[in-house]
């Protein structure tokens, strides 16, 4: 028997499994994937070593492989943690949405406004902090309740960390999203890469599927799995 019959009897015999692959990849693409976290841009709501799981319809149903909508889906929410490619380099990044379009956002001091108004947050503590790797716990660090108009979450505050605490009051055009890290001191979000388009949001993630700690042999951290993300 030649190769391609040996081939294409191998294709026959498993044509079950190749469908289901071959579905699994688009319903991936499509409508719900999951993802690996590396980093701590995102801590103490996601730590290092999540798989969080993403709604991709969430905000319109798009063609597999591809970035064009079938249907328009609602829009991002002041508070939901998105999936976007940097408008920078298309680097897929996790972020929280905190400027909707006509809003004019400004920060001062580490204190985010919203259309003048200041957002309030209270000092706090987290189950999360013991997740965190050994390096960040080291570090000068505390967490804040940002209450961010009815959807209060937890961030985290680096003080010996450099970056962007205050910019002007900017506001949001048409089509497009500010975004920023719950590590507000440790996270490469629209303070450094600027506005996200509407159409570069491929979804919305809710939930962390499972996590594994890398500095423990990646030992499952069992209070983790299947945690929503406020």
């Amino acid at each position: 028997m030649s190769l391609p019959q040996r081939v294409v009897r191998l294709l026959a015999a498993n044509k079950s499994l190749l469908v289901f692959f071959a579905l699994m990849v688009v319903f991936r693409s499509a409508v719900a994937d999951w993802m690996y976290v590396p980093s701590g841009s995102m801590n103490p709501t996601i730590v290092e070593g999540d798989r969080i799981l993403v709604d991709k319809a969430a905000y319109g149903l798009r063609v597999p492989f591809t970035t064009r909508r079938l249907t328009r889906g609602s829009d991002p929410l002041r508070g939901d943690i998105a999936i976007f490619s940097s408008p920078e380099d298309g680097t897929t990044l996790v972020k929280r949405i905190v400027g909707l379009p006509g809003d004019t956002i400004e920060m001062r001091d580490d204190v985010l406004l919203i259309n003048g108004a200041a957002t309030d947050y209270d000092p706090t503590f987290t189950d999360a902090d013991k997740d965190l790797p050994g390096a960040t716990r080291r570090e000068d660090h505390h967490y804040l309740i940002e209450k961010l108009e009815g959807r209060p979450h937890a961030i985290m505050k680096l003080p010996q960390h450099f970056a962007m605490r205050s910019f002007a009051p900017t506001t949001v055009p048409d089509g497009y999203y500010l975004a920023l890290g719950d590590s507000r001191d440790n996270s490469k979000d629209s303070r450094y890469i600027g506005l996200v388009p509407r159409e570069s949001i491929v979804g919305r993630a809710f939930k962390v599927a499972y996590s594994l700690d890398a500095e423990r042999w990646y030992r499952p951290r069992a209070d983790r799995f299947f945690a929503p993300l406020q």
